[in-house]
């Protein structure tokens, strides 16, 4: 009987999580076909070229650089808070995660408007940077609550040093988290556009927006995505090949104990300037700016009637977006922690491409489809939202699979053998527990949402504005004074997703 009922679920599971893989695959389908229409040669002929390979490089370059400094940063982030005796660790918890309530563009509006020493690829490495880091330090942070600091105990009776420990047992449980945040970030960097434009840093996706922009459906435009469509399949065949196939939930008896913080010692006063020097150049330098321009900006206006209805927009389709999201992607990521699988894993790896193309794309791409084969769809809310969903279903699908992988399969077990069936342990044993972490991937939806331009920009149904695409209006005219009440608003509506983030990421350790 156990093992029949693990064969029959997953049909039903792949029922429900197949729309999202069809859903996601719409945007890589149109560049395959629009490729496919150009010619092998052709195709080679418009991608085999100086400016090409410049931006290969470009792109290359910012987004292994932004990964690594991301995991970096963002781990060490996460330890020093969370295993560390650092004053003002409470304060540090929330501060790390702050800058997700930051768009990357405004981030980049704030330094630009100040100096235009970063434009280039070092402040384009530094502001990505400070933008992504959250993306990494938020998961690791939510593991290492979660880990039993007894593993830690017996490598020190062993007679492991800290670093040993650290590098031979802390950081192998934390792969999963180590992994899926980077290769968010690495998606992110993929399709980024209103930050690295602003930043006067061409990469393939400011390169296809120009094309569009000039051509609307050029061919240099349709060739470039096909570049980013191999970045995404290299990210993720690397991904799948650093993941493994381990597990990670605690089986074992009894209360799990909190770790004792390490002693910083002599060490408190650089790590605590540094905590606090990041913090500042994350979240100190853009508000300042925005303060700046709000109080000395000569095009500054405060439209009561604008800004609200931005507001509002802006908050209705995050919301609704990020329950939308939530349960489309909880199917897969359920078939893909407790029923793995080749076909499990070609699923989740499917929904990962349209997050790493620009906006511009996705949105041409469903453009293009409902006007061919569902045109009442066309310039509605419901083909905007369909954007949000494809754009940024990695991110509430990472956060599920990292809820799943840390609840234990045999609480469901034991619920089974005492006569619970499949819904009553859902609702009650398997939804509580991932609860957390389904609640901080439909946060990150919601800031993303909140934040985001290029899709916005096209797919927004006529006379619907959002404060992204206003604050873009008015920032790419150089109204630096006219964009900042917009951005402060963004600001102020992502705070408190942010707040929820850090709370849930709390209560999934407890």
């Amino acid at each position: 009987m156990r093992g029949a009922g693990r064969t029959a679920r997953p049909f039903g599971l792949l029922a429900l999580g197949l729309p999202l893989v069809a859903l996601t695959l719409v945007p890589l389908g149109f560049v395959l076909v629009t490729s496919a229409d150009l010619g092998p040669a052709e195709l080679w002929r418009l991608i085999d070229r100086p400016r090409t390979t410049a931006l290969l490089s470009n792109t290359i370059r910012l987004t292994v650089s932004a990964m690594l400094a991301c995991a970096v940063l963002g781990t060490a982030t996460a330890w020093v808070v969370e295993r560390t005796d650092l004053p003002g660790r409470r304060f540090f918890t929330i501060m790390l995660v702050a800058p997700l309530a930051v768009p990357a563009f405004v981030n980049s509006y704030g330094w630009v408007s100040l100096t235009t020493r970063v434009e280039g690829f070092g402040g384009a490495l530094l502001i990505v940077t400070l933008s992504y880091f959250p993306l990494v330090h938020l998961p690791v942070a939510a593991t290492l609550r979660g880990l039993d600091p007894a593993l830690e105990d017996t490598a020190h009776a062993l007679g492991h040093g800290r670093a040993r420990t650290f590098a031979r047992v802390v950081l192998p449980q934390l792969r999963l988290a180590l992994l899926g945040g980077t290769l968010l970030v690495g998606l992110h960097l993929l399709a980024e556009f209103g930050a690295l434009q602003l930043l006067r840093f061409p990469t393939f996706t400011t390169a296809i927006y120009d094309q569009y922009q000039s051509t609307f459906n050029g061919p240099d435009a349709s060739a470039l995505p096909t570049v980013l469509v191999l970045g995404c399949l290299v990210l993720l065949l690397a991904d799948l090949r650093l993941r493994g196939a381990r597990r990670y939930a605690r089986v074992g008896t009894g209360a799990m104990r909190p770790a004792a913080p390490a002693r910083l010692g002599r060490a408190t006063a650089p790590v605590l300037a540094t905590m606090t020097a990041l913090v500042a150049l994350a979240i100190g330098v853009p508000i300042g700016s925005l303060v700046h321009w709000l109080v000395v900006g000569s095009s500054t206006a405060f439209p009561v009637a604008a800004l609200t209805s931005t507001a509002l927009t802006s908050i209705g389709l995050g919301l609704a977006a990020a329950a939308l999201t939530s349960v489309a992607t909880l199917p897969v990521a359920w078939l893909c922690e407790r029923h793995r699988g080749p076909l499990s894993t070609t699923l989740e790896r499917s929904t990962y491409f349209g997050s790493a193309l620009p906006g511009i794309v996705v949105a041409l791409a469903l453009v293009t489809v409902t006007i061919r084969y569902a045109q009442p769809l066309y310039q509605t809310t419901a083909m905007l939202l369909a954007a949000y969903v494809i754009l940024f279903a990695p991110r509430a699908l990472i956060s599920q699979r990292a809820a799943l992988a840390q609840a234990p399969r045999v609480f469901d077990d034991v619920a089974g053998s005492l006569g619970a069936g499949r819904l009553a342990r859902l609702r009650r044993v398997t939804l509580p527990l991932i609860a957390p972490g389904a609640g901080a991937g439909a946060a990150l939806v919601f800031l993303a949402v909140v934040t985001e331009l290029t899709a916005t920009l096209l797919l927004a149904p006529i006379g619907t504005t959002t404060l992204s695409t206003e604050f873009w209006n008015n920032s790419s005219s150089v109204a630096y004074g006219a964009a900042a009440p917009y951005a402060a608003l963004m600001i102020i509506i992502s705070a408190p997703a942010t707040m929820l983030l850090t709370r849930q990421s709390r209560r999934s350790a407890a």
